[in-house]
């Protein structure tokens, strides 16, 4: 029994001085592991030279890929955009084109006319039989951002046309302004006229007539697709004449002085307002003018206008008519009327229709 006790103390020494030492490695383990565990999860470390930190490794709110797979598919996305503001289209978010100035789009405006009007002009002279062809793009040229000399060009080229396809007796293929009449027996110039919405005066014109009698049946006749139309300008004391929307040729006119300005707006040709060298009372003074009187002072034609629109709405007494004082036009002498030279006012007088011709006046 003692023999029995001595060895079960000698055993309990043992196990005491072993679990001892389990016990220490047990703390120790357990130390080498908290080092561990804190050392790498304690902040960002240094990074390396030419790495990216982890905190600024992709875009604000977004993640930096964190395997190969993701990295490929970031990599191969289109770039991301900012999300669209609520309410708003992805079209209307997207960033807008610049646009031009007003200056660069005038220059490049002005630029493309300038090639456009060489390139037409050039056609002309090698192919001086497409009067027609060359008139229309004209036309056109003129409705495009142009210089006052680019404009000035034009509208000269296309005066110098007008002398062979309107004023001038060929007729050109083509041409929806002009057309060819065979004369029936019994037809009058003035019905012609009437039908085309054209004075039969310049019929008898451009056809050499001689005087209405003298249209015989059974020949063939250049009429004129009707009406035209004048567009004036008092900034540059201009008168613009058209066929329908094709221009034909400019005047210089005489305007409306202070106090009598000639009212903007629209106008047309007054029924049986075209008289020639009327009598004319003068509203100021009450005397009576009279075609023999040698100070006579509406020259060679009167053309009376109605106020259609604008300031011109309502108006009477204005007229587009000669000068015995050519010296005035280009300047603002008259009461409102608009002055021509004597030449000038009678071929207008033939090209207007009444009721279906209008004048618009700008400033």
């Amino acid at each position: 029994m003692a023999r029995w006790f001595s060895n079960f103390k000698a055993g309990r020494r043992h196990w005491k001085s072993g679990s001892f030492y389990i016990i220490a490695a047990i703390i120790v383990f357990a130390a080498i592991v908290f080092l561990l565990f804190r050392d790498r999860s304690s902040g960002p470390q240094q990074a390396a030279a030419g790495d990216v930190p982890h905190e600024v490794a992709s875009d604000a709110g977004q993640s930096a890929p964190t395997t190969p797979v993701e990295a490929a598919e970031q990599a191969s996305s289109p770039t991301s955009q900012p999300a669209p503001a609520p309410g708003t289209s992805e079209a209307e978010n997207q960033e807008a084109e610049p646009t031009p100035s007003p200056v660069e789009a005038v220059a490049q405006g002005t630029s493309e006319a300038e090639t456009a009007i060489a390139e037409a002009v050039a056609r002309l002279r090698s192919r001086p039989n497409e009067v027609i062809a060359a008139r229309n793009r004209l036309n056109e040229i003129l409705q495009m951002p142009l210089t006052p000399t680019q404009r000035q060009t034009v509208k000269d080229e296309m005066a110098k046309l007008a002398n062979k396809w309107l004023f001038g007796p060929a007729f050109f293929a083509g041409d929806t302004l002009c057309d060819t009449y065979s004369v029936k027996r019994g037809d009058l110039l003035q019905i012609i006229g009437r039908r085309h919405k054209v004075p039969y005066e310049i019929l008898m014109q451009i056809n050499n007539i001689p005087r209405p009698q003298a249209l015989q049946a059974g020949g063939a006749m250049k009429v004129v697709q009707g009406p035209f139309h004048a567009k004036v300008y008092r900034s540059t004391f201009t008168l613009d004449l058209y066929l329908q929307d094709m221009y034909v040729r400019s005047f210089t006119v005489g305007l409306g002085k202070p106090g009598y300005e000639t009212p903007t707006g629209l106008w047309r040709v007054k029924e049986g307002g075209k008289l020639v060298k009327p009598r004319w009372t003068d509203p100021d003074s009450g005397r009576v003018y009279t075609a023999s009187d040698p100070d006579y002072p509406l020259g060679s034609r009167w053309i009376a206008l109605d106020g259609v629109s604008g300031d011109a709405l309502g108006r009477t007494g204005f007229a587009i008519h000669g000068t015995k004082d050519p010296e005035q036009i280009g300047t603002a002498g008259s009461r409102g009327c608009i002055r021509m030279y004597n030449g000038d006012a009678i071929l207008v007088y033939k090209l207007l229709f009444p009721l279906y011709s209008q004048v618009e006046v700008f400033d």
